[in-house]
């Protein structure tokens, strides 16, 4: 197993006696759903060996105030939450959510590559492509064997926080890409957060481009797209954002499967953007 951005239900199948491997049910509900509806739907049917990774509580930190709607953990917390899973640095991991990977198989996949993990990869389709190709469930929780917290901390060279996207304002445009769908980056809607809009001068790639029936598209198409996207700028040139740092992780997911590697993530995004009135904002296309 050397799987570093996706895989199919077939092949983790095949691969689920393996000691070596580590699977991680990361099934979380954004909106119109109880904050637990995700560890609900772990605890009545997941993949056999899966432990269960919460989004608020696992794969961010609620109690930081003024870095958006889901800011990172610390390190040494999730080092010792992988550590807990029974995750260390010789593990093949795989995440999976109900279907595209967008909440939050691919916010756990990104978390772990901060830590220099590179054997990590989400399952394509999710657990809706897992049932289709009749892969076996259980309801029996699972209980690995704990393991010292994982030896590293997040590479801050990775990501990219507000004051950086700031500096960059004025010098040019179309380095910054936003995952949120169309309508709120233009401002038309915005169902989550106080202010509706974008930051000037980003792009929009609403993170459901990546995708056709819920499984990302072939590489070379991910590529031809994503490459007119970035026109003659490097991906290592480009910032990813959505709204709260979630989607971006999914739009950084397809760059680095059409192997247009080096995007960072700005982690608080929109939600963080807005918390600062001096930030300015932008609306329409």
């Amino acid at each position: 197993m050397n799987w570093t951005t996706l895989v199919d239900a077939p092949a983790l199948s095949a691969a689920l006696p393996d000691p070596a491997l580590r699977v991680v049910d990361a099934r979380f509900v954004m909106l119109n759903a109880a904050p637990d509806a995700g560890r609900q739907a772990y605890a009545e049917s997941h993949l056999p060996g899966a432990v269960y990774a919460d989004l608020n509580l696992d794969l961010s930190d609620l109690s930081k105030v003024g870095e958006g709607r889901h800011p990172l953990p610390d390190s040494a917390a999730f080092a010792h939450k992988l550590g807990e899973w029974g995750i260390g640095p010789s593990h093949q991991v795989v995440v999976y959510d109900a279907g595209d990977g967008s909440m939050a198989a691919a916010r756990l996949w990104w978390l772990l590559r901060l830590l220099g993990h590179a054997r990590v990869a989400v399952l394509d389709g999710g657990l809706a492509a897992w049932r289709a190709a009749g892969g076996q469930e259980t309801a029996g929780v699972s209980t690995p064997a704990p393991v010292p917290p994982y030896p590293s901390q997040f590479d801050v060279g990775q990501r990219v926080d507000a004051p950086g996207i700031l500096a960059r304002l004025g010098a040019d445009s179309g380095w910054l890409i936003d995952a949120r769908a169309a309508e709120r980056f233009r401002g038309d809607v915005e169902p989550i957060d106080p202010v509706a809009g974008h930051v000037p001068g980003a792009l929009n790639r609403p993170f459901t481009q990546n995708l056709r029936d819920a499984r990302f598209k072939q590489v070379d198409e991910l590529r031809a797209e994503l490459s007119a996207l970035l026109g003659n700028r490097s991906p290592a040139d480009t910032v990813l954002m959505c709204g709260s740092g979630v989607t971006a992780c999914h739009l950084l997911l397809a760059f680095e499967h059409a192997g247009l590697h080096g995007a960072r993530v700005y982690p608080g995004s929109w939600s963080e953007w807005i918390g600062d009135p001096s930030h300015p904002v932008a609306r329409g296309d």
